[in-house]
């Protein structure tokens, strides 16, 4: 980059602005284009963090970023991983939608990578990529009885409650008794969902077939189970209080389950989170003794038990077994050899998500992640692949809340501009010109313009639709894959 100090100045095919008397003059004749695979969390944070980078900021780098997604509708995890009665965590879709509003930055809906384009197709028309994939399978649980009917992977379930576009429009809620296995978030959401009543999820967006197939449930019981104790849980003080908002729902806690070691004394004593679900749960533990329950669901928490078998008959599911486990005096825990049988009907496993594998990329099949240092993608060798970037979920495994996924982003933008003098690699195309490459290959592509035709028409349908209380709801999701594009695009 070249730098001079002058008043004014125009330069004929090169980009030249003006800043604090400054001017920057980008060395390429042209932007930097670059790609965004998946517009979730982590890869619209990821493209906001470029157009805000110093680099672009003060015109030493220009760029024009386009981000894809599978789905017709942006914001992946978000729209499509979250409980709908979380409208807080929900308001991230706010921030999320500010970003792409301001129209410095493209959408592309409903383009599959490895379908609709290959990474030579992105090379002809891109200098960076950056993969941002997320991770939306189950993490595999190996025990026996795993594959019974009635053994379900909560991302599956969350799909369905989320009406995510690709997966049946039915699920199975037939079970009085359910077990939820894991202490996470994700396994205190379906847990939520499955024991509260359908009609208090009205003043959600939740699809009208969900709706429906949740008011059908004959659910009494929800057993959740955590391999360690109450001091190790891995959910929040919000997700945890949530809990008791559920009408009709009692909370059930077990005494012998609040055992201690000196690790958990330490996180009790240290850790801000931790004491405040602690207080929490013992002052339910302390209304249970005292007030009567006579909700006609209950939900039950239970900690130091770890699956050992899915119990079945006829090919289905009709009980779980849980050996009961001791703290090891560090935080860890030691297998008892005390088994207890559970009798339920379906088991959900809530123990993390695992991303897939992308055509052509480098792929870590024991993480579940995409090879890369850093958020640079690397060969089988461990070679940086030149002009492949990672970010999110699919670079370091599912962990970590939106502030983890902002300063991940922010190292994979990092590299890139570090490495921005060897990217101008692709041939220099017309501003419009991969949209007219989508519609050469028939591909029904939905833009961001699609996205507020899409989002107006499901806040329609809410205001022509009422909660339990007879108010209009704000928002019904559109569950149709096809639906979902021809409303987007107008047809």
């Amino acid at each position: 980059m070249n730098t001079k100090l002058t008043a004014c100045s125009r330069r004929t095919g090169r980009r030249t602005v003006n800043f604090e008397r400054k001017i920057f003059v980008s060395e390429a004749a042209r932007p930097l284009r670059v790609a965004v695979i998946g517009a979730g969390p982590a890869g619209i944070y990821t493209a906001d963090i470029l157009t805000k980078s110093e680099e672009v900021r003060t015109g030493a780098v220009e760029v024009a970023i386009d981000i894809f997604d599978r789905y017709p509708a942006p914001f992946g995890l978000i729209r499509y991983g979250v409980a709908p009665d979380h409208p807080r965590i929900k308001g991230i879709i706010t921030a999320l939608h500010k970003v792409l509003d301001r129209g410095d930055i493209r959408f592309f809906g409903n383009v599959e990578y490895g379908k609709d384009l290959t990474l030579a197709d992105l090379r002809e028309h891109y200098d960076a990529i950056i993969f941002a994939t997320g991770a939306i399978f189950d993490a595999p649980l190996n025990i026996k009885g795993i594959d019974l009917d009635g053994s379900y992977g909560a991302a599956d379930f969350v799909s369905w409650y989320d009406g995510h576009p690709d997966y049946p429009r039915t699920w199975p809620l037939e079970a009085e008794q359910v077990a939820v296995l894991g202490n996470g978030n994700v396994a205190l959401d379906v847990s939520r969902i499955l024991s509260k009543h359908a009609d208090d999820l009205l003043v959600t967006e939740i699809p009208d077939n969900v709706y429906e197939g949740l008011k059908a449930s004959p659910v009494t019981d929800v057993h959740v189970f955590g391999r360690r104790g109450p001091a190790q849980m891995k959910f929040t003080p919000l997700e945890l209080r949530e809990l008791a908002h559920s009408r009709d729902v009692d909370i059930v806690l077990y005494e012998e389950d609040f055992q201690f070691d000196a690790a958990s004394e330490e996180a009790m004593e240290k850790n801000a989170q931790t004491k405040v679900m602690m207080k929490t749960l013992r002052g339910w533990l302390e209304d249970q003794k005292t007030n009567e329950q006579t909700a006609s669901r209950r939900l039950h928490l239970h900690f130091l038990q770890s699956p050992h078998e899915i119990l079945g008959e006829d090919g289905k599911v009709v009980g779980l077994r849980m050996e009961r486990n001791k703290l090891d005096g560090n935080g860890g825990i030691i297998g008892t050899g005390e088994y207890v049988d559970y009798p339920v009907q379906a088991v959900y496993r809530a123990i993390g998500y695992f991303g897939s594998e992308l055509p052509e990329i480098g792929y870590d099949d024991k993480r579940g992640v995409i090879t890369n240092v850093e958020g640079r993608v690397v060969d089988e060798n461990g070679e940086v692949v030149p002009g492949l970037y990672a970010s999110g979920w699919i670079k370091r495994g599912p962990v970590g809340l939106i502030g983890s996924t902002k300063s991940d982003a922010l190292e994979t933008i990092t590299h890139l501009l570090e490495d921005r003098e060897n990217l101008y690699t692709a041939p220099e195309p017309e501003a419009e010109a991969f949209s007219a490459y989508l519609d050469s290959k028939g591909i029904k592509y939905t833009t961001w313009e699609g996205w507020h035709r899409l989002d107006d028409h499901e806040k329609a349908l809410g205001a022509a639709s009422k909660d339990a209380a007879g108010e209009p709801r704000a928002r019904v999701k559109v569950v149709d894959r096809d639906e979902m594009v021809n409303i987007s695009r107008g047809e």
